[in-house]
């Protein structure tokens, strides 16, 4: 069975549309904060498409107007600035954002998966260095179910390709969040089999966004090839 990686982005900009600019009046710090987006997520995600020719399906638009690694139902999938919006506003932003987002990522799988090949999905994240007074502690985190045992395999051979890369590097698996938290690679488990679908979702610190330059280069440098070695691509 041959191996085709899917990529996405969900939190990769701040971006609000026109028609809800005025909502976030007075909100601009926030937006600009790391409630608003994950920095460095984006450019990751694009980096790693390029350089597997993997599809990418990211999103631009802050999760502060919808939260697209959430659920619905999900008490944060909007915002404190959008969750008391009128409600046909809220479905209206469900169909323009979220609904579209989610559709193109989960018909690239199954497309994929029609054509015989087993997907490998990474969707890319990035973290605040501390959180609520505590600091993270972790340089990169590596997320995925430890029940499908495939997505388990991998997450390990990444740890290990990664630490012979970039040794100094703390490589957490499962944190700073579980991979079986309500996020989209848990509702893509549902849609399909633990043979055919593999959900992973990699978190790296912003600490090391921030610190740019040749290190932060280096760093997505080593991600990408530590996966290529990984998934055996």
């Amino acid at each position: 069975m041959t191996t085709h990686v899917v990529i996405t982005c969900e939190h990769g900009g701040n971006r609000i549309p026109s028609r809800y600019r005025e909502c976030f009046t007075g909100f601009e710090p926030l937006l600009r904060s790391h409630r608003g987006y994950d920095n460095g997520a984006l450019r990751t995600a694009r980096e790693m498409s390029a350089a597997l020719g993997a599809p990418l399906i990211a999103s631009t638009v802050s999760r502060l107007l919808i939260d697209l690694n959430r659920p619905l139902g999900h008490p944060k999938a909007f915002s404190e600035v959008t969750h008391g919006l009128p409600k046909p506003l809220r479905e209206e932003i469900i169909a323009g954002c979220y609904l579209p987002f989610r559709a193109q990522a989960e018909t690239a799988i199954a497309q994929a998966m029609a054509g015989g090949a087993r997907v490998v999905h990474v969707s890319c994240h990035t973290f605040t260095p501390e959180l609520a007074g505590k600091v993270r502690n972790a340089d990169l985190g590596l997320l995925y179910d430890p029940a499908r045992a495939r997505e388990a395999a991998l997450c390990r051979r990444w740890q290990e390709s990664l630490r012979e890369r970039a040794s100094g590097l703390k490589i957490r698996m499962n944190y700073p969040y579980l991979g079986t938290a309500d996020g989209f690679t848990v509702y893509l488990r549902r849609r399909f089999p633990a043979d055919a679908y593999l959900g992973l979702e990699l978190e790296i610190n912003q600490r090391h966004v921030m610190e740019g330059g040749t290190h932060w280069r280096a760093l997505r440098q080593a991600v990408i090839e530590s996966f290529r070695t990984a998934a055996a691509l």
